[in-house]
């Protein structure tokens, strides 16, 4: 069982303005709850324009959808030149947009396969991240990439998958040793197994839904698999002051599941969800 939700603070962002990829659904949709709870301003940019809409229409005037594809350098650009011309500044991007995908061995991977995830995946985030710059350096500001733990212990049938997280993992430090002097951190999480939509709609397609439901339990070792607003509560600590001195982290929200998985799943998991 599920341990009980704290309350969500109403300060710890305020007056910060925020740009969440993939934010209309999932992770990023709870990443922007949280933020607009604890008093930011967030653009929630993504490619479903229905579901931003919706959110944004939730959640009152601190936020705006924008259509976004984040593998598109003017796509992206244009976002962040909308941002800053809306509430002149930016203070926090969250890389959240990504794909899980085809799930497959390298062998079982095709070219137009292996380019669509390094573009939505990693692309992405280097681009989100070259356009805020100039931005974040002004504002002292931050980046949160949502990474993924197949990207750290490795991943059965997701190895491009595993890659460009593990890819987005080196980045991190490596723009944290770069910017650090310019006051901009730079943080990622790896999350194991999140209960969004997609994880959902994946178990009922299984053949043995309960067996994949006990499977998501043992990989974690606080024995459940959580929902999305417990990866956001941690997002919003690193994007706040609280975590000031915190950069180049690559911090697993995992449940212990990098302490070893206690799973004797009579099974091979053909899609696994990040």
């Amino acid at each position: 069982m599920n341990p009980a939700r704290p309350a969500p603070r109403n300060d710890r962002l305020a007056g910060r303005v925020a740009l969440v990829t993939g934010g209309a659904a999932g992770i990023g949709a709870a990443i922007v709850r949280q933020f607009v709870a604890e008093g930011a301003r967030v653009l929630v940019g993504d490619r479903d324009q229905p579901r931003g809409e919706a959110l944004c229409a939730s959640l009152g005037p601190a936020t705006v959808f924008r259509a976004l594809d984040v593998a598109d350098a003017d796509s992206f650009r244009a976002a962040i030149q909308d941002l800053v011309a809306r509430w002149g500044r930016l203070d926090i991007l969250v890389n959240n947009a990504g794909i899980a995908l085809p799930a497959e061995t390298v062998q079982h991977t095709t070219l137009p396969q292996f380019e669509q995830l390094i573009d939505v995946n990693l692309r992405s985030v280097f681009l989100g991240c070259k356009f805020a710059h100039p931005h974040l350096r002004a504002a002292r500001g931050c980046v949160l990439n949502i990474s993924s733990m197949a990207g750290v212990t490795g991943q059965e049938r997701h190895a491009v998958y595993g890659a460009t997280k593990g890819a987005i993992n080196a980045l991190t430090k490596c723009a944290a040793v770069d910017w650090g002097r310019e006051g901009i951190r730079i943080n990622a999480l790896c999350p194991a197994g999140v209960r969004t939509d997609t994880l959902r709609a994946w178990i009922a397609t299984q053949p043995d839904a309960a067996g994949i439901e006990t499977y998501l339990r043992q990989i974690h070792a606080l024995g459940y698999c959580p929902e999305p607003d417990e990866i956001a509560t941690v997002a919003a600590f690193l994007c706040s002051d609280e975590a000031r001195f915190i950069t180049g982290c690559i911090l697993p929200v995992s449940g212990g599941s990098e302490c070893g998985y206690n799973v004797h799943a009579p099974f091979s998991l053909a899609d696994p969800q990040s």
